[in-house]
């Protein structure tokens, strides 16, 4: 099973629940695969010890105009969508910054001038923690302009695992769909607050357009907040999980530790949402 922990925004604890329940998952004696695929910030490295043993630069390809062959036709910047490559009366420019190496200039170039050059935009890095959980990251260079490869290179080069823990991207950007693809269940991850609940909203139309199975967990539960629960409840949506402010677990997560690992009580509660997520993904509507 791939299960998919995302959120609407940055900082509602997508890291917190991910680890927390690989961890659990494989104490449990299941075989458990954990990606970080939030490329920009990965940081679920920073709660396990890992040895990485496989490593692999992702690359782009970027057009190169032989100036010689060159008729300042135009069909190369006709046809780039991004603005990379630019015909004006007497030479051709390319803006390697806007390029996305999808190739389309080369191929439709008349003369065959245009040829490519590999650029990296990042990586993609394979091992296990210290527990036994098989682990990988991708990472996108500083700079870069969108992290949708190296999520894709991630996802080619992953591991057969008997569950598969995605901590996708924070938004609903173009990362956020392709760390989405082939996924069979998505966990929404919101806080109590006006800002929580407005970007939950808009992960929640992504999951529903992409069909995919999901279910929220609250982290930082107020329980004075209510539109959000209402909203959930109005529309049949489960919620998995409530996190309430704790400094135990504030604690904890300061200190790179997994928190079920010490609160105990905790451990169960992981099991019981892996559970539950079993459950919705059996139930045939």
């Amino acid at each position: 099973m791939i299960i998919n922990v995302l959120s609407g925004k940055g900082g509602t604890g997508k890291t917190t629940v991910s680890t927390n329940l690989a961890y659990v998952l494989h104490e449990e004696g299941k075989d458990v695969q954990l990606l970080d695929a939030d490329v920009e910030e990965p940081n679920t490295h920073i709660f396990f010890d890992i040895e990485i043993d496989f490593e692999k630069s992702v690359d782009i390809l970027l057009p190169v105009v032989d100036k010689e062959k060159c008729t300042l036709c135009g069909e190369c910047a006709r046809v780039c969508q991004f603005g990379a490559i630019v015909v004006f009366p007497k030479t051709v420019m390319v803006f390697d910054y806007l390029c996305h190496g999808c190739g389309a200039c080369a191929m439709v170039c008349p003369e065959k001038a245009i040829s490519e050059k590999p650029k990296s935009i990042g990586k993609v890095s394979f091992g296990k923690t210290k527990e036994g959980i098989k682990y990988g990251m991708g990472l996108l260079n500083i700079g870069e302009p969108s992290g949708v490869r190296i999520i894709r290179e991630l996802k080619k080069e992953m591991r057969e695992a008997q569950v598969t823990i995605i901590d996708s991207p924070p938004g609903t950007s173009c990362p956020v769909v392709e760390s989405l693809r082939k996924s069979d269940f998505a966990i929404l991850v919101t806080e109590s607050t006006p800002f929580g609940f407005h970007d939950l909203k808009m992960a929640l139309r992504v999951v529903n357009e992409m069909k995919i199975k999901h279910g929220v967990v609250i982290n930082r539960y107020d329980p004075d907040f209510k539109d959000m629960e209402d909203f959930l409840k109005r529309e049949n949506i489960p919620v998995l999980m409530k996190i309430p402010f704790d400094k135990r677990i504030a604690e904890h997560y300061s200190k790179g530790e997994i928190f079920s690992k010490h609160l105990k009580d905790w451990k169960e509660k992981f099991s019981e949402l892996y559970k539950e997520i079993e459950k919705i993904r059996s139930d045939v509507k």
